[in-house]
């Protein structure tokens, strides 16, 4: 092609001597702790199904009957005619969950990020966001057109710092479990700063609910904090609920707020009712099954036990996410490589992903995974990490 805005030769290839170029596999069949990927099973430690739900008999048998029930497309965005009673029951449920007054979905996590800071800020607001929150988070910042300042990561002596040379409006936004460390946000110093200065504060518990809290209520359960304290708590639905989708919740007045003004929930197709219909199979199952938890914590203190028997770099991480820091992207690929060699899938994470320096393999664990399984990834890290 002779037009040069199409040459994007050369950026690919530095993209591939960084070792930063991305590939996808192709997986034939259900998510579960066993994958066929090119005709070989893989034993899968890269999967955000915390809680084992994304394949579950109840939550598939669901979503059957949604589509017998609803159809496969809703149709239209929820202020049309998208918005079924499947849609407004999960959302009740998940209010009640919560223990807030409402809650509302999107179609995904990023975009309810996008849409919430962007319905709550404009022009003149201030957004305060953890250096290392999601994308989504980030992106919602800078597309809000509020002033957007960063401070250094779960340091809430920063934070104080930055609030207090802050005027006008102003949002706290972080995630709840960092999704690439395993760590959680300072939450207490958030909620009392915010107090403290009259900001509002956004926390995104998309790798919290499920895993953390006696209910699986996530990192606000954990901590003991109520819609008081943490007035605007967003979550995605693909992670520990198995299925898809985000809502976020909080206040009558908030939820009328994003429904009026949130442009990625007004302006998008709702999605389908049978995946909402999947979604309260995943809640109850979720609540009702608290060994999932038991089982997982049980998993993840036998991995990290393991290794640091074995002296790998672990981060400071009680959840389902361990990442193992390489911090050379070349070598985090070639260890995620030997480690496929033996039957395991474990992604390399490098930057812009995360930090330079810092490229690791992001370890996630699943309550449908084995002890033995657990071992056999710790003798294949020994080895390929040697």
């Amino acid at each position: 092609m002779s037009n040069a805005f199409y040459d994007f030769t050369g950026e690919l290839r530095r993209l591939e001597q960084d070792n930063l170029y991305r590939y996808r596999r192709v997986v034939d069949g259900p998510q579960d702790i066993k994958l066929n990927v090119g005709g070989r099973e893989l034993i899968n430690f890269c999967s955000n199904d915390y809680l084992g739900l994304a394949n579950h008999s109840e939550v598939a048998a669901a979503f059957k009957s949604g589509v017998e029930r609803y159809g496969v497309g809703s149709g239209s965005a929820h202020l049309i005619c998208g918005h079924s009673s499947a849609h407004h029951a999960l959302e009740e449920e998940l209010a009640a969950f919560t223990g807030r007054e409402r809650a509302l979905l999107f179609s995904t996590g990023y975009m309810a990020n996008l849409g919430v800071i962007s319905a709550l800020l404009g022009r003149g607001d201030t957004v305060l966001e953890d250096r290392l929150n999601h994308a989504s988070l980030l992106d919602g910042g800078l597309l809000s057109r509020a002033r957007f300042q960063r401070y250094r990561h779960a340091d809430s002596a920063d934070l104080q710092a930055t609030l207090a040379v802050t005027s006008g409006k102003a949002l706290l936004v972080s995630d709840g479990v960092f999704s690439m460390d395993g760590d959680l946000a300072p939450l207490p110093a958030m909620v009392e700063l915010a107090e403290q200065h009259h900001a509002g504060l956004l926390i995104d518990d998309a790798h919290g609910f499920g895993v953390l809290g006696k209910n699986g209520g996530g990192v606000v359960e954990h901590f003991g904090f109520s819609q008081d304290d943490v007035p605007i708590l967003m979550g995605t639905l693909g992670k520990a609920f198995g299925t898809f989708g985000a809502f976020v919740a909080g206040s009558e007045d908030l939820i009328e707020m994003l429904i009026q003004k949130a442009r990625s929930y007004v302006f998008t197709t709702a999605l389908p009712a049978a995946v909402a219909e999947a979604t309260r199979a995943s809640l109850r199952l979720l609540q009702v099954e608290s060994w999932r938890r038991e089982q997982l914590q049980k998993l993840i203190r036998r991995f990290r036990q393991g290794a640091k028997q074995q002296g790998l770099h672990l981060m400071d991480s009680f959840t389902a996410i361990q990442p193992v820091l390489i911090g050379d992207s070349g070598q985090a690929m070639v260890a995620s490589q030997r480690l496929l060699e033996h039957g395991l899938w474990v992604s390399a994470i490098r930057p812009p992903t995360v930090p330079a320096g810092s490229a690791r393999l992001r370890i996630t664990f699943s309550a449908n995974h084995t002890e033995q399984q657990v071992d056999a990834l710790l003798e294949a890290l020994d080895k390929a990490l040697s």
